[in-house]
């Protein structure tokens, strides 16, 4: 919306900073951080009222956990939510198509989660939505996604496959473009929604990729820097930057109330709405292998669940004490903020192991 006040530069000089993206991307950091700031308690104390009970603890999880977490409210990613989609709706080009897919995309997984967490509370049951209809919904909202990206972006990279740490080799997908991005934002969604099982675990790392995609999407969508790095260049994308800084002033804020010992839950409301916009924004800059590394955290606790159920399917034995594998080292005797904060470590190395795809070709 405050784009458009770039129109008026030529009456007004000083409003042509608008036009410039880092310049937004900055506002939209500090909208989204202010919002989540001042809605934060209200939206709070409004779930604590509806939910009573708050989410259901894993009984078969760690016995802490019964003590340290019972009665607190989950739903926390209407927060986060909500600050992206001010921040974004008031700092973006509202003209640009990617802005709108991955918001759509972000906000179709977001009230599926909702959905989830919704039975979950009111059934005081972990059994929320039926994991594979779940999934197909999952499915059927990236596919349209992928399909609006790969339809509205055009030129030789809307259907490709690009690789990191080399300079031209481009895999060109076709049709089969789609049901991959599909299964890269579900994957992504369920990745994060994984993750998220102790206070601050989750919303740290989704930041830390926020952060790297922004840059990433930056550089893609301005040819100059896109061929001084020898990166392929995807017109438009660079708008995906201020989404990114949406998202970092929103898991800013909500960090302050998911600090331990947390206030509130982000819940599948806000982890699988936040890895389907990570995934969405790897599909568009035509990073999705870059996704895996930056992501790397994410990966680890979804292989970890496939593995041990796999394991205890085939063996009847498992690999792990308990999975996803945050849970494993907290058996081994780790206090929470020992895992989360390694686990944050991990996270930010692998980062920087991805940003460097960004140069090393």
């Amino acid at each position: 919306m405050l784009y458009f006040l770039g129109d008026l530069s030529a009456q007004f000089s000083a409003l042509n900073v608008f036009r410039y993206i880092t310049f937004r991307v900055g506002g939209a950091t500090m909208t989204a951080l202010i919002v989540v700031f001042l809605f934060g308690p209200m939206i709070i104390r409004a779930l604590r009222t509806k939910q009573g009970k708050g989410q259901p603890i894993r009984e078969d999880g760690p016995q802490s956990h019964l003590l340290t977490k019972k009665g607190t409210p989950t739903m926390g990613g209407l927060m986060i939510l909500f600050g992206v989609i001010v921040s974004t709706l008031l700092w973006a080009n509202l003209t640009s198509f990617y802005v709108w897919v991955v918001l759509g995309v972000t906000i179709g997984f977001g009230l599926i989660g909702f959905y989830d967490d919704y039975l979950k509370v009111t059934k005081q049951s972990h059994k929320g939505f039926s994991g594979r209809s779940r999934l197909a919904v999952e499915f059927v909202i990236a596919a349209i996604g992928c399909f609006l990206i790969s339809r509205l972006s055009g030129g030789p990279l809307a259907d490709a496959l690009t690789f990191p740490f080399v300079k031209s080799f481009v895999l060109d997908l076709g049709w089969f473009f789609i049901p991959f991005g599909a299964f890269v934002i579900v994957g992504a969604g369920n990745a994060v929604n994984l993750t998220d099982g102790l206070d601050g675990l989750a919303i740290v790392p989704v930041m830390v990729a926020g952060a790297s995609f922004g840059l990433m999407a930056y550089l893609s969508g301005n040819a100059i820097f896109a061929e001084y790095l020898q990166i392929h260049f995807v017109p438009g994308t660079g708008e995906l930057a201020v989404l990114c800084g949406a998202l970092f002033g929103a898991g800013l804020g909500f960090l302050w109330f998911n600090a331990p010992p947390a206030a509130i839950f982000m819940g599948d409301t806000g982890s699988l709405a936040l890895g389907g916009m990570l995934g969405a924004i790897a599909v568009a800059t035509k990073h999705e292998i870059v996704l895996a590394i930056i992501g790397g955290l994410f990966v680890l606790e979804a292989v970890s669940v496939i593995i041990q159920v796999a394991s205890f399917k085939l063996t009847g034995k498992r690999v792990f004490k308990m999975a996803p594998i945050h849970h494993h080292f907290e058996q081994l005797g780790w206090t929470e903020p020992q895992v989360v904060i390694r686990f944050w470590i991990i996270a930010i190395v692998l980062a920087l192991v991805g940003l460097s795809s960004l140069k090393l070709r």
